[in-house]
């Protein structure tokens, strides 16, 4: 908790930029590369820039030999950044789409992860850092929408974050990348251009595995992560003014250690929570977050806690909008626990 507050004493007090989630990502990564020698950048076009033009600029400004392309192999790309972060460097690998992430499952999983733990501290990993475009963006189909992180929050010695916007996608990629635990950044891609806020411009941290309470309120906790804190937000608005609910809020911001010290204590003041994300239902991150609510909270909770998530379904091309949570599928839930 000291640390989240020194760092957003730093943040105070530098300048900052009007800047949408792409041109955040590319300010840390320059910043990186620049006070870093032994960082480099890699993966499927990030020479170029990425399609979604993450690295733009950096290969020119920083040298082919830092950032550079990759074959189409995301094993190798995993595979590559764990050998390069095992000899010192610090190895910041792109998977161009997370729902491609797979093949590099067993790299990350089964060493990566493990990496300082069977060589009993002699070594690791600690300077890998892997980003992948995730989640609903309208038109992705099955192969391009997902979010993966519930696999990856499964697996210990890796940390998994995911960013709301634009000032938490710098803060939290910067303290990713100097993080000394290998680390999976999930970059909700729906919200790359659109998504825009004011950014310190310099170099600040957010700390990873605190929660951020994006909205106080007194009558059920609303918990999310990624583009659906903004669900979250705009149910939360609604509610007050349709119910009188006051709902909170809580950006996760880490998924794997996730802060709950922020959501038992919430749960305990509101008496009631909901938690929401894209991925499926079943086996969520959110199942373990109202396992432990329940678990460490029960005598003071008013209702049972819900879920509002993905069907347990692959993820769909013209149902989509019908598939992603939306504000009223929250609303809803919002009813249900406040009239149990």
């Amino acid at each position: 908790r000291g640390a989240a507050s020194a760092a957003a004493q730093a943040a105070a007090e530098q300048g900052t930029a009007r800047t949408n989630l792409v041109g955040a990502i590319n300010s840390a990564l320059d910043i990186t590369l620049e006070r870093d020698p032994t960082a480099c950048i890699f993966g499927e076009d990030v020479a170029f820039g990425g399609v979604f033009r993450c690295t733009a600029g950096l290969g020119e400004k920083h040298g082919a030999h830092r950032v550079f392309n990759t074959p189409l192999c995301e094993q190798g790309i995993a595979g590559f950044g764990v050998g390069l972060a095992a000899q010192g460097h610090t190895a910041i690998a792109e998977i161009q789409f997370a729902d491609y992430i797979f093949p590099a499952f067993d790299q990350l999983v089964n060493e990566a992860a493990k990496y300082r733990y069977r060589s009993g501290g002699a070594f690791d990993v600690g300077g890998l850092t892997v980003r992948a475009p995730c989640g609903a963006v309208g038109h992705g189909g099955h192969y391009h929408s997902q979010s993966p992180e519930a696999y990856f929050a499964h697996t210990p010695g890796l940390v998994v974050v995911m960013p709301r916007g634009p000032r938490e996608a710098k803060g939290l990629l910067l303290s990713s990348i100097r993080s000394r635990d290998p680390t999976i950044v999930l970059e909700p891609k729906a919200l790359y251009r659109t998504a825009v806020e004011e950014v310190p411009e310099g170099d600040f941290e957010i700390p990873l595995g605190v929660a951020d309470v994006v909205r106080e309120g007194s009558d059920i906790t609303l918990v999310g992560w990624g583009a659906q804190v903004h669900v979250l937000s705009a149910a939360a608005e609604k509610a007050e003014a349709e119910l009188g609910v006051d709902c909170e809020v809580i950006d996760l911001r880490t998924l794997l250690p996730w802060d709950r010290a922020t959501v038992e204590a919430s749960a305990q003041k509101t008496g009631r929570l909901i938690v929401s994300h894209e991925a499926p239902v079943t086996a969520g991150l959110g199942a373990e977050i109202v396992a432990h609510v329940a678990d460490r909270c029960f005598l003071r909770m008013e209702s049972p806690p819900l879920r509002v998530c993905g069907y347990d379904t692959p993820f769909p091309l013209v149902h989509e909008c019908y598939y992603v949570p939306d504000e009223l599928r929250v609303i809803e839930a919002i009813k249900k626990s406040i009239q149990f």
